[in-house]
């Protein structure tokens, strides 16, 4: 059985996954434009935010990533992106 169907059926809101739009691979809440750059994109932290809760350590953005305050980050699919912060040395 498929994922919407089984989301159908135990009445989970499947509008998230049939409302990517074809040609920009986007989820349908980036409708702007310029379009944000799609989550596999390597300049994918600068689409714009969609909701922020700094008190919980995690911002969405428009193309459907998750961005966390240690800089990891959730793809779409699925994948997790490692934090990425800058190393600081004492000098």
């Amino acid at each position: 059985m498929n994922d919407v169907t089984d989301a159908s059926r135990r009445g989970t809101d499947t509008t998230a996954i049939s409302h990517i739009t074809p040609e920009r691979k986007n989820p349908a809440m980036c409708q702007h434009q310029p379009p944000c750059p799609t989550a596999s994109s390597a300049d994918r932290e600068s689409a714009r935010l969609v909701a922020h809760h700094p008190e919980q350590g995690w911002s969405l953005l428009c193309n459907g990533v998750l961005l966390f305050e240690d800089t990891g980050e959730l793809l779409p699919d699925g994948r997790v992106i490692a934090p990425h912060r800058p190393v600081v040395t004492a000098a």
